[in-house]
């Protein structure tokens, strides 16, 4: 690296500040500077480099393309950085370890294993986070991600854990011994739906069906979902690991199962991991191997 080529560190935290933030003043409080410095900081680098970096036509100043371009690499630099002091600090070591996952993935596969990592790491405080919300992964916040897709989330890093596919399923005393050619076929019956996803009408949409009017939707917590499709309230989308034993049991009859075949991923930020989020990483994949 020659390091004379490298703009003052003053000019780039600034640049950082207010590409985190995308306001001045913000910046200047979380640099602990005025935002007039902030602003000086700003012009001076555009000067040093050469280059618009900032477009002031509006009332609200904005990054130009090749702003955007630079605070995505910079911005990923002080991430970076940052990790890798965090991993050092007794104080990120010891902070509890925050994972998320949606609420039917954490009350159907992973509370069920729980224990043995606390067997194992006693130490580790663990909070869970079972949310179909999506959270950011942030040096400090939410440390793993447990997430259902094909893998590809860009800018993180991804270990596959156990693959399934969606069904759709219903209750004998909802659906009887009726034969459904086509998933239009299910549009007038009733549906159940997690709290905060869309994931019914993206089914339907995908399969170009729309509900019929009047057919109902009960939008609910995940860890409800499967107990309110066993008494017959409404059809349900899920993992099929899920309800496999339901299946199984005759709890449940399976109406359709989608052939793209996606799973469970644990999802993390690149770079050094701090020691309980490593020991967690290493245990969980174990158990997927068992699965």
């Amino acid at each position: 690296m020659t390091w004379s080529h490298l703009p003052p560190m003053a000019m780039i935290r600034a640049f950082a500040a207010f590409a985190d933030k995308r306001n001045i003043a913000e910046a200047g409080t979380a640099l602990n500077v005025s935002h007039a410095a902030i602003s000086q900081q700003m012009r001076a680098l555009e000067v040093h480099l050469g280059v618009r970096l900032f477009d002031r036509s509006g009332r609200r100043l904005r990054l130009t393309p090749d702003g955007e371009a630079l605070a995505r690499e910079v911005l990923a630099g002080f991430e970076a950085m940052a990790q890798a002091f965090a991993a050092l600090t007794d104080r990120e070591a010891q902070r509890p370890l925050e994972v998320t996952t949606t609420p039917a993935f954490a009350s159907g596969w992973l509370m069920p294993r729980l224990a043995r990592f606390r067997a194992l790491h006693p130490a580790i405080d663990i909070r869970l986070d079972p949310s179909a919300e999506i959270r950011p992964l942030a040096a400090g916040g939410t440390d793993i991600a447990l997430r259902y897709g094909d893998g590809h989330w860009p800018g993180l890093q991804a270990t596959h854990l156990v693959t399934s596919p969606i069904v759709v399923v219903a209750a004998p005393s909802l659906v009887a011994d009726a034969q459904f050619a086509h998933p239009s076929d299910l549009s007038a019956l009733p549906w159940l739906q997690e709290l905060g996803t869309n994931e019914v009408s993206d089914w339907l949409a995908q399969h170009g069906v729309a509900r019929a009017a009047g057919s109902g939707l009960t939008t609910l917590p995940g860890h409800l979902m499967l107990e309110a499709a066993r008494q017959g309230q409404g059809i349900a989308t899920y993992a099929k690991i899920f309800v496999a034993d339901d299946i199984a049991a005759g709890r449940l009859r399976l109406l359709f199962e989608d052939s793209a075949v996606k799973g469970y991923h644990a999802v993390v930020r690149p770079g050094v991991l701090r020691p309980p989020l490593k020991a967690f990483l290493a245990w969980i994949q174990k158990e997927a191997v068992k699965t």
